[in-house]
């Protein structure tokens, strides 16, 4: 074992170096690098990990150890490290979560903490110190944090229900269909995956726990839909195939430097596509969801998931004994044509991440709107929206997880806070299956 020289800062490593990882490395090794070091990588494929070293060099930033995988529990010997951040295909989290709790160390971990109830327990078993934190960073978004601010003080009193609509555009949620997240087996399906930041939400807004669920889905825009539609040009991946120019659906990989690094150079290796047509066979996952849940308080919620919408954002209703709260975020009015063929964000290893890493250029608002009992509604002031980082929630959560920022709000989500939000979408998805509400407890049975 090698013992290394001491920095006085905390240390840590890094598997699974996708686009997601890109905020965690830049927050550690740029952003916090007075206390925080970012002494290793760890990854399958030996291209990205490049990638990312030359990403660092970029940045100013020293280069990190390079492991292969499988050498994981030796990285953790020999570079010391004192924290590891999971960003690994969403099925694959558990097997890192485990290994380095057991190996004595602390562990942030992208979202969803897992896809089954089985691994899930497997990590609330290991995890009796609470030495687990889900990066869940909804919760930092400055809006929602308002929003959690008025529900606490009883700005509406009692909550009774809660109304919550999330749209993914034809951009954002069509690349959800190119990737590894089109087999459920990989991420949980989108209830797992993408619905596990907002049920998480809900959680923490009210305070409360899920205890039923009951819910309906399908596959009905994306997958095969397609070809019945006239929208299949008949490809498997964009990159190469003739068939795909012009198409609106198509990832040009070739055309985005970053993207090209990171998964066209990175090909050889693994034969992993992230180009793959929206409407290609093989799509296990739903695109439109209903859900409702009950919880420990007694409220409800409704909640639905569209994942082919026209224009990008979520409505959220909560009634209350004392009036209403509502919230319209617009991420954008639509999709520019022009930009369709490609991913939410900046460029990948050229200054920012995919999904809401930058705010997109077409229009949108936010708008909060308190409803009391007897007396006229009030449009509520909010703070401008920072054009970074999931509208600058990524910045901030970063500064509590690797900065030392206080957290008076209690944003930082333990492995029993991934569990309730996890254990959520794999309840729906268990009621899509058998028809029947589920009850959330008798998972982890």
């Amino acid at each position: 074992m090698t013992t290394p020289k001491s920095s006085g800062r905390h240390r840590y490593a890094l598997v699974g170096t996708g686009a997601r990882a890109e905020m965690f490395t830049r927050a550690i090794a740029v952003d916090h690098a007075d206390r925080a070091e970012l002494v290793a990588l760890a990854d399958t494929n030996p291209a990205r990990l490049a990638a990312h070293n030359r990403r660092l060099e970029r940045l100013g930033a020293p280069p990190a150890a390079l492991y292969p995988a499988e050498k994981f529990t030796a990285m953790l010997d020999e570079t010391g490290a004192d924290t590891v951040v999971v960003t690994t295909v969403d099925s694959t989290h558990d097997a890192y979560i485990l290994a380095a709790l057991a190996a004595g160390r602390d562990v942030v971990t992208e979202k969803p903490m897992t896809t089954d109830a089985e691994r899930c327990r497997r990590i609330l078993d290991a995890d009796a110190d609470s030495r687990v934190r889900v990066a869940f960073n909804y919760r930092f978004n400055p809006v929602h944090e308002r929003v959690r601010t008025l529900l606490a003080e009883g700005a509406i009193g009692e909550i009774g229900s809660v109304h919550f609509e999330w749209l993914l555009d034809l951009r954002h949620g069509a690349d959800y269909f190119r990737r590894w997240h089109r087999n459920k087996e990989n991420s949980g399906g989108l209830l797992v995956h993408k619905s596990g930041h907002h049920f998480d939400l809900v959680n923490w807004w009210l305070g409360a726990r899920p205890q039923h669920v009951y819910a309906r889905g399908r596959l009905f825009f994306y997958g095969e839909n397609g070809s019945r539609r006239g929208l299949d040009r008949g490809y498997e991946r964009a990159h190469g195939s003739p068939e795909a120019d012009g198409d609106p659906f198509a990832l040009r990989l070739a055309d985005n430097p970053g993207l090209a690094e990171l998964y066209l150079g990175a090909e050889e290796h693994d034969g992993y596509l992230r180009d793959r047509n929206v409407f290609a066979p093989g799509v296990s996952i739903e695109d439109d969801m209903s859900v409702l849940v009950g919880y420990d308080s007694g409220a409800t919620m409704t909640y639905h998931l569209t994942a082919y919408s026209p224009w990008e954002g979520y409505r959220v209703m909560f009634n209350g004994s004392a009036g209403r709260l509502e919230l319209e975020v617009v991420e954008n009015d639509h999709v520019d044509l022009r930009a369709a063929g490609g991913v939410k964000g900046a460029a990948p290893l050229a200054g920012g991440a995919l999904h809401g890493a930058e705010a997109p250029a077409e229009a949108g608002g936010t708008r909060l709107t308190l409803h009391p009992f007897w007396r006229p509604p009030r449009t509520l002031e909010l703070p401008d929206r920072p054009r970074t980082g999931h509208g600058g929630a990524d910045e901030r959560m970063a500064a509590v997880l690797f900065g030392g920022a206080t957290d008076p709000l209690d944003r930082s989500a333990t492995s029993r806070d991934g569990a309730d939000a996890l254990l959520t979408g794999l309840a729906a998805n268990a009621s899509i299956a058998s028809g029947e509400a589920v009850a959330v407890a008798g998972l982890l049975a």
